[in-house]
């Protein structure tokens, strides 16, 4: 289908939220609309490569980085944002075993981090530790807290199981 005049702009859907993409230029990256247009600070801009994991989000389930995603790469899409996973008082399970562990020191690396997680555990709750830890491996953290993010994700996973099991 071709776009005409009087046609709809592409949209996206953000934590659940309808976003046009008008007036967003063709180059713009996923992050760059979430931060600046949406005003949305769980993903961060690490690298810009793809490479440490900081823009993590979830597109359609799926973990994705955010910084090499154009915007309207996504269009018809469903995104979802730390902020969109879950929130104070109603924790996704991995925000609240991360929580629970400290598994955060500067916290940059935190969003990456919970949403890649959090992407795993969805596709397989019985994610062994060399699972988990293959998963993260392109997720960088620069303060060291890799024992208590592997620890927290462990927990996750426990949580995640028992809340799933009759």
């Amino acid at each position: 289908m071709t776009a005409s005049c009087g046609a709809e702009p592409p949209h996206l859907r953000v934590n659940g939220q309808p976003h046009a993409l008008d007036g967003v230029p063709r180059a713009a990256t996923l992050l760059h609309f979430l931060r600046n247009d949406l005003g949305l600070n769980g993903p961060k801009y690490g690298c810009g490569l793809g490479q440490c994991g900081a823009c993590t989000v979830h597109v359609d389930g799926v973990a994705a980085r955010a910084c090499v995603i154009p915007a309207h790469g996504v269009a018809g899409r469903s995104v979802t944002t730390l902020e969109g996973l879950g929130e104070r008082g109603n924790w996704h399970p991995v925000q609240a075993a991360f929580e629970d562990a400290q598994a955060a020191q500067c916290g940059y690396c935190l969003n990456g981090m919970v949403m890649q997680a959090a992407a795993l555990l969805a596709r397989d709750p019985q994610a062994s530790e060399a699972r988990i830890r293959s998963e993260l491996s392109g997720n960088l953290c620069r303060c060291g807290t890799h024992i208590e993010i592997l620890d927290a994700v462990q927990r996750a996973a426990v949580r995640m199981r028992a809340e799933t099991s009759p």
